[in-house]
């Protein structure tokens, strides 16, 4: 039998750099960067932490991406553990806000307002911290950060309908199978039904190969697997 097309087996896969919650997490990635040069000290855990929780948050949407064609559970798994970097660096920065007393933007307020509007049209990057007071960058960044983890929310609430409603890679594997012996399989002499490949257990012919129908208990149809051609009702 042909190998089966691998496009009737894996999803489509991939194609995180589309994703709204990747762009945003690498925008998070990158002004972490710029922030923690600029206010936390380079030899320190924090500083090595921050970064690293950043470069988390990326790597694992793409690595979840990527996985997805093979493993819904993967994909899922780690679009969760970049989100819970995400939190993770979230507290971060609110400590850095909290321990030198700077004012906490509220959700909702105009200046958080302001960066979700500039987020939204294209029209932020990485570069700007590097202009920004202590509290605007330590505040932009809780805004970039709670955006990136409300987007990932969204797309593992969509990955676990999209897994309901049509399986996962070993579900669609059998299918594919089915389909595929289906199709070289000889119809039923009896019903039509696709027949499948079965082994005689008792009797003269024990242990030898035949073809029974796909309806069986309901349709006992048979045919001998030399046998092509005629229609008749065979007993292995």
């Amino acid at each position: 039998m042909d190998p089966l097309p691998s496009h009737l087996i894996l999803a489509k896969h991939g194609g995180y750099r589309r994703l709204r919650s990747f762009q945003t997490a690498r925008l998070v990635f990158d002004a972490t960067a710029v922030f923690c040069d600029r206010f936390i000290e380079r030899r320190s855990r924090t500083h090595d932490q921050m970064v690293q929780a950043a470069r988390s948050g990326v790597q694992n949407i793409a690595e979840g991406s990527v996985a997805s064609g093979t493993s819904k559970k993967t994909e899922l798994k780690l679009t969760n553990v970049a989100r819970a970097s995400l939190e993770e660096l979230l507290l971060d920065y609110e400590d850095f806000l909290r321990q030198r007393a700077l004012p906490v933007w509220q959700k909702g307020s105009r200046k958080t307002e302001v960066v979700r509007a500039k987020l939204e049209a294209g029209a932020f990057s990485a570069d700007k911290i590097m202009l920004c007071t202590p509290e605007v960058a330590a505040n932009t960044l809780v805004c970039l950060i709670n955006q990136a983890s409300y987007l990932l929310g969204r797309q593992i609430g969509r990955l676990e309908s999209d897994f309901l409603a049509g399986g996962g890679f070993t579900e669609k594997l059998h299918a594919a199978r089915a389909k595929a012996r289906d199709a070289s399989a000889p119809a039923c002499p009896a019903c039509g039904l696709p027949m499948r490949e079965r082994s005689a257990r008792s009797g003269p012919k024990a242990g030898r190969a035949f073809w029974g129908c796909s309806g069986y208990p309901g349709c006992r149809g048979v045919r001998e697997m030399s046998d092509g051609s005629d229609g008749s009702d065979k007993s292995p």
